[in-house]
């Protein structure tokens, strides 16, 4: 049975993936061309360039190089055995795979194999010019000899013919080849990236189903900006890629799509495509039949990197059914890499993969390696690095971005950077965490930030009471929040966002006027409340004061008749915070703004509510152990 395993190669580390043995002649013609379509594949063969001395013996790079390759490639032309260099670099590679078995591809360039074999027409004449040469010296008539033994090994194995063959269409072949037997390998990630993803591999291939060779998939991977698709949809693609007929990463579809429209995303499937590299394409319609003929019942890995909108995949004119029913081939793969889980079941994936937080042992791996390039915690920063990935929860860009600033730096370089990350997250990972939230609407924007700025509003019934409140539609903006991955809800409606996403909601808040409470529309921290209300200071943006059991030893002058400034408030909660204790208190409370909806005031010092106030708008009054005697004076409609 086919199994969805990802297995990882398990080739030992060498210099070079292909050396390539071959003479001269064939340098600018059939070699060269051999040569640059490996480099286009990412595969590192050695060139035998001109500027290496040949003399008797081979040069020690040569050596090195043979006994450091996992393939070899022999091109045996008419005047390869003519060669003593050549037959060398041959003795020497059968020596190696005899004492570390590996694989060797013969080509036989404008030759016949059995000529080759068999050692005749100008494998003759080479020979019989070498025994001339050397019937002198008995050394070097057993060498002559060694050289047709590893002629005659080398020849016969299985190997390419291209007499009277296209060369293109010989080396494209030739290469898939050499992309099977070398296997995978990570051809463009650095190791650091890495960390954790064998696991997130093996999920991902369970979701794939490659163990299913008779059906197309297409598959979605999700997940918070930052999280790591991108790698992972890399990481898979290098891993598996060779086996497949066709196979094409589009880095970044949103960006070609702006650029250039649906037909820039089709030009570069197109550029993919064997001899297609200048191929020009006027429309989609026609680029369309282009794909359709090119791919027709090949099996494809297509993966399509960073897509924002479900038109940036209607690249195809005709359904999408028909698309992966007539054009792919069985056991192929699509894979779409989205913020936002709406776009992926807009397009009918059969399935989505959310990538989540590393887990803690990863999370630590990963800060090691890139904030003491060990795999260990340094000595005396245990409770530092502890409380980084507390900040960091998992989230892999974070762990990067903070491990590296920290690179070098001691004890108390440190803890001073800690100081500063408590208070602000760094840009770098700011800018790529808001790319969600500048994708939102205004409506789901604000509730965005009501869940990262107010614990209070965490559960789904409050959450969608308070939105309801001020207008919005809730059952609906919950949904995109966690479409886009910016939120998730738990079954007993509890709603859990990232750490790094609840600072970049405080952060949105306070960025126009970081120091500037009065102009904010939110204020969480009592500080921040303690400055603002000791302040002769206009506050008409100001709608959601929400302080919860926050520390209450500040002596700070608070102007309590400052709330009456507070025009557009719709909820005012102070938990934990009882004024009476503070001698700086000034004031009573004249007024609150008839905008108001929730009022929670545990201990209450007032004995009652301001007179102006008209609570028609109110829907929570909660004032428990408070020094109310009566709501009001005279009657209110509530």
């Amino acid at each position: 049975m086919a199994s969805n395993t990802i297995t990882s190669s398990s080739h030992a580390t060498r210099i070079y993936d292909v050396f390539v043995s071959f003479r001269g002649e064939t340098r600018n013609n059939f070699t060269g061309f051999l040569f640059e379509a490996l480099r286009r594949k990412g595969i590192h063969a050695f060139k035998d360039d001109k500027d290496i001395n040949k003399g008797e013996s081979i040069a020690p790079e040569l050596l090195q190089a043979i006994e450091g390759s996992r393939l070899f490639i022999v091109v045996f032309s008419k005047c390869y055995a003519s060669s003593t260099w050549c037959l060398r670099e041959l003795a020497h590679i059968c020596n190696c795979i005899r004492t570390s078995p590996r694989r060797v591809l013969p080509i036989f360039y404008e030759v016949n194999p059995s000529e080759v074999r068999k050692q005749g027409g100008y494998y003759q004449e080479a020979f019989a010019q070498h025994k001339e040469k050397f019937r002198e010296d008995k050394k070097k008539m057993e060498e002559v000899k060694t050289w047709r033994e590893a002629l005659a090994q080398v020849a016969n194995l299985s190997g390419c013919d291209i007499q009277n063959k296209p060369q293109y269409a010989e080396i494209e072949e030739i290469v898939q080849e050499i992309t099977n037997v070398l296997g995978p390998k990570y051809l463009c990630l650095p190791k650091d990236n890495l960390v954790g993803m064998e696991s997130r591999l093996q999920q991902l291939a369970g979701v794939l189903c490659l163990g299913l060779t008779n059906v197309v998939r297409v598959v979605g991977i999700c997940g918070m900006s930052g999280i790591g698709k991108t790698t992972l949809g890399r990481a898979l693609y290098e891993r598996i890629s060779h086996q497949y007929d066709f196979r094409c990463y589009i880095e970044d579809v949103s960006k070609t799509y702006r650029d250039s429209s649906a037909l820039g995303v089709q030009k570069q499937l197109l550029s993919h495509l064997p001899s297609e590299k200048n191929l020009e394409v006027y429309n989609v319609a026609d680029g369309t039949c282009l794909l359709w003929t090119r791919l027709r019942r090949a099996r494809a890995l297509i993966i399509f990197d960073n897509v924002e909108q479900v038109g940036q995949l209607k690249i195809f004119t005709g359904s999408r059914d028909t698309l992966l029913r007539e054009c792919l081939g069985e056991g192929s793969r699509i894979i779409i890499i989205s913020r936002d889980q709406q776009i992926l079941r807009t397009h009918g994936v059969d399935d989505v993969y959310q990538v989540r937080a590393l887990n803690d042992e990863d999370a630590l791996n990963l800060f090691c390696n890139n904030a003491f390039k060990t795999n260990y915690v340094i000595r005396d920063y245990d409770l530092l690095t502890r409380e980084v990935l507390s900040h960091a929860q998992g989230h892999p860009l974070a762990i990067e971005v903070l491990a590296s600033s920290l690179f070098g730096r001691n004890v108390l370089q440190w803890r001073s950077a800690l100081a500063r990350l408590r208070e602000t997250t760094s840009k770098n990972i700011m800018d790529v965490l808001r790319i969600s939230f500048d994708g939102l609407e205004d409506s789901e924007k604000e509730m965005f930030l009501d869940i990262a700025c107010f614990y209070s509003l965490s559960l789904v019934q409050v959450l969608e009471e308070f939105s309801e409140f001020r207008g919005y539609y809730p059952k609906y903006g919950l949904q995109v929040l966690i479409d886009k991955s910016l939120i998730t809800v738990t079954c007993d409606g509890d709603i859990l966002m990232h750490k790094l996403l609840r600072n970049l909601g405080k952060f949105i808040v306070r960025e126009k006027s970081p120091n500037e409470p009065w102009k904010w529309t939110r204020i969480w921290d009592y500080e921040d409340l303690c400055k603002l209300m000791s302040d002769d200071k206009t506050m008409e943006n100001l709608e959601i004061v929400g302080i919860e059991y926050s520390r209450t030893d500040n002596q700070r002058i608070m102007r309590i008749e400052s709330l009456s400034k507070m025009s557009r408030l719709k909820m005012f909660i102070l938990r934990g915070i009882y004024l009476p204790k503070f001698p700086g208190v000034l004031g009573r409370l004249e007024n609150l703004t008839n905008e108001l909806g929730y009022l929670i005031w545990p201990a209450y010092p007032f004995e009652s509510l301001p007179t102006r106030f008209e609570p028609d708008k109110i829907v929570q009054l909660y004032l428990p152990f408070s020094n109310i005697k009566q709501l009001w004076e005279g009657t209110k409609v509530v």
